[in-house]
C-alpha cells in the first residue's frame, strides 16, 4: 500500500466525494448546527470522532464475523446499531466533559445517530473492499471533508445574517442557493485529485 494511494483516498473522500455537498448525505446536521463558527467545528469533530471509531469497530465485525459466517446481508443492522452505540459514548461524554458544546449541539448530537454519512462511509468501505488502514483513511477523509463543508457554511450563515435579501429568500430558500453553489464549486475538485501525482 503507497502513501500516495492512502493520499487520494483521503483528498478523494474530503473534496471529490464529499458527503454533504456532492452526495448530499448529512443535510441535517449540515443545516442545523452550521450558524456558529464554534456548534459546526464541535458537530465535525465528534462526527469525524464517530466515523473513524465506527470503521475501526465495523470493518473487523464484517470482515472476521459477518462474511465468513455468510450473514453479511445483516451488516446494516450491525452497522446501525453500533453508530448508536458510539453516539451514546460521544453523547456522554461531551456531557461530562464539555457540557456548553453539549448544549450548543442540542438535538442535533443524538441525531448523529441517524446521520446517514457515517453510515454511508462505514457501507461504502466495505463495498469498495478497502483495507483496515484504507478504510480508516476514507473515514478521516470523509469526516475532514465534512468539517470544511460546516465550517465554509457557518462563515456563509453569518454573512447571510447581515445581508437583506428579498423577503421571499429569507431563512431557508436563501441558505439552500447557498448549499447549491458551494457544492457547484467542489465539483471542481473532479479530476484534481486523480491527476495530482501526475
Amino acid at each position: 500500500m503507497e502513501f500516495r494511494t492512502l493520499i487520494i483516498i483521503m483528498m478523494s473522500a474530503a473534496l471529490v466525494n464529499n458527503f454533504v455537498l456532492i452526495q448530499f448525505l448529512g443535510i441535517c446536521p449540515f443545516l442545523g448546527v452550521s450558524k456558529q463558527l464554534k456548534s459546526a467545528t464541535g458537530m465535525s469533530i465528534a462526527v469525524i470522532f464517530v466515523m473513524l471509531l465506527a470503521t475501526a469497530v465495523t470493518w473487523p465485525i464484517t470482515i472476521f464475523l459477518l462474511q465468513p459466517n455468510g450473514i453479511g446481508f445483516l451488516q446494516t443492522i450491525v452497522f446501525v446499531l453500533t453508530i448508536a452505540a458510539l453516539v451514546q459514548l460521544v453523547e456522554i461524554t461531551l456531557k461530562r466533559f464539555m457540557p456548553a458544546l453539549y448544549s450548543v449541539l442540542g438535538v442535533y448530537l443524538p441525531l448523529m445517530a441517524t446521520n446517514c454519512a457515517i453510515l454511508a462511509v462505514v457501507l461504502l468501505n466495505i463495498n469498495n473492499e478497502h483495507s483496515f488502514v484504507e478504510s480508516l483513511v476514507n473515514s478521516l477523509g470523509a469526516g475532514l471533508g465534512f468539517l470544511l463543508a460546516m465550517v465554509i457554511f457557518s462563515g456563509i450563515q453569518e454573512h447571510l445574517e447581515n445581508a437583506d435579501p428579498p423577503a421571499c429568500m429569507r431563512g431557508l430558500p436563501i441558505a439552500l442557493f447557498s448549499v447549491a453553489i458551494l457544492s457547484l464549486a467542489f465539483f471542481g475538485f473532479t479530476g484534481v485529485v486523480e491527476n495530482l501525482f501526475g
